[in-house]
């Protein structure tokens, strides 16, 4: 199925390649077929990965949604934008937040439409609901969707704030409240396939992110999927996400533009799964371990698929280490632009990863797992290093129990299962001193770092009321 747009046959070939991310919410490593999934069926990602390439180690920045769509966006840890906690809302954004990504920070959106690319969002966005944050104010020429997490409904929040009917937008209109949840895939990739369509003559850059299979225990989906999959409300939204996938995939080549259009598909982190690990009514990231929302390999490392045919190798696999702020640096670099030389950007160029490139190899010394503000793990090829931390939800520990540096090889033991510590002292070493550098830099439980910039906001007297973002 396509949405066409009227357009000549003929497609202009463009000299900048497109740039399209469906970014994923709550979804598990072990969650599609490409990844190990036996109870999902996922024919589209097949293909996808069939015809390009698989990021078995490709990491998001934080277990949990905000801090790591700042990461995306900024090519930055969410530490150093200021967006890994606040005092309000915590660990993620709340509707009528006086918060939200400081606009001074360069998005990805922002760099590309520097290189004259149209820009769009169609989606979730949970940087900030109040109209000096939303994507129309932060390089984004479009936006259609929901401005933070689609469980955050009408409600009282424990300040006193209201929050509105789940709103649906186009720019900086509400459209719809509340709006339909179970209608939102179609909806999105409905709208999606639209811009596209009418973008296909010049260079564009298409955020995707997906609401689902999402924060609520029972995900949505349209009537078409509900019930026809083997793991109830989950699987469904699954299904209908992977039918998304296959209309994009078929409309990029049905209007000829498939060979210079890259195609990222990924997750915002990994699934809440339940405590019983055997129950996957909401999600499975096997087989790595642990849940989302925490600094666990199950958390961090998500299921990642880079297609562009003729460019991106067809059926293989990389095993480097890489990142959602890789994205931002990488795509600028391809769209011939130049990254802002007055801050720092974390992301490195993985175009040799996304090009298998002979010899190609992660850029990355040391990659941090925070939670908000605590440091609680660091990774140097193979090894990923849990530091002592008490007070914290952590992936190994009880809170506030002692605990000591924990070392697992997460390549050979991928469900870090065997903690090798007392057999690779050097190693713990070494890894401790990387973890004071990111101390120094990015801070650690109430230590300020020094390269930490503000995050944006608001006063209270300026936040548009409830009753205002209605129509």
């Amino acid at each position: 199925m396509t949405f066409l747009i009227n357009c000549p046959e003929e497609v202009r070939a463009s000299e900048k390649p497109n740039f399209i991310v469906v970014f994923c919410d709550n979804l598990g490593y072990g969650d599609i077929e490409p990844f190990g999934s036996k109870l999902h069926r996922t024919p589209n990602l097949n293909r996808m990965a069939a015809e390009g390439r698989k990021f078995t180690h490709f990491s998001v920045t934080a277990g949990v949604c905000t801090p790591s769509r700042a990461s995306l966006m900024t090519g930055c840890y969410a530490q150093r934008v200021g967006m890994h906690t606040n005092p309000r809302d915590g660990l993620v954004l709340r509707p009528v937040s006086p918060y939200g990504l400081n606009p001074d920070e360069v998005t990805i959106a922002e760099s590309l439409k520097s290189s004259g690319y149209a820009t769009a969002i169609v989606g979730k966005w949970h940087l900030g609901d109040q109209p000096q944050f939303l994507p129309t104010r932060q390089g984004f020429d479009f936006f259609f969707g929901v401005p933070y997490s689609d469980d955050m409904t009408a409600r009282v929040w424990k300040d006193g704030s209201q929050w509105p009917p789940l709103p649906l937008m186009e720019n900086e209109t509400v459209i719809e409240a509340p709006c339909d949840r179970n209608g939102l895939t179609k909806r999105y990739t409905q709208r999606a396939m639209q811009w596209i369509a009418e973008h296909r003559d010049e260079p564009f850059f298409l955020y995707f992110p997906q609401a689902m299979p999402g924060s609520t225990s029972t995900p949505f989906s349209s009537e078409q999927f509900r019930g026809e999959s083997a793991n109830g409300p989950w699987g469904d939204a699954i299904e209908e996400l992977d039918w998304s996938i296959g209309v994009m995939l078929d409309q990029l080549q049905e209007l000829g533009i498939a060979e210079n259009t890259m195609v990222v598909w990924t997750s915002d982190n990994g699934a809440p799964i339940q405590r019983n690990v055997n129950d996957l009514s909401r999600g499975s990231n096997l087989p790595l371990h642990g849940r989302g929302y925490t600094t666990a390999e199950g958390a961090f490392r998500v299921p990642t698929i880079v297609w562009q045919p003729g460019r991106v190798p067809a059926g293989t696999v990389c095993e480097e280490l890489a990142t959602t702020m890789d994205l931002l640096p990488t795509f600028t670099k391809l769209a011939g632009g130049v990254l802002p030389q007055d801050r720092k950007i974390d992301g490195h160029d993985i175009s040799p990863l996304l090009f298998s490139e002979q010899a190609a190899k992660s850029p990355y010394q040391a990659f941090y797992y925070y939670h908000t503000d605590q440091l609680q793990a660091i990774r140097s090829g193979p090894w990923k290093l849990f530091l002592p931390v008490t007070g914290r939800p952590h992936p190994h520990f009880k809170p506030n129990q002692p605990s000591e540096p924990l070392l697992f090889n997460v390549v050979e033991d991928i469900a870090s299962e065997h903690n090798v510590a007392s057999e690779h002292p050097k190693i713990v070493d070494r890894l401790m001193a990387l973890a004071e550098q990111a101390r120094e830099d990015l801070g650690d439980s109430g230590r300020p770092g020094s390269g930490q910039r503000p995050v944006g906001q608001i006063e209270e007297s300026a936040i548009a009321q409830p009753q205002r973002l209605l129509p």
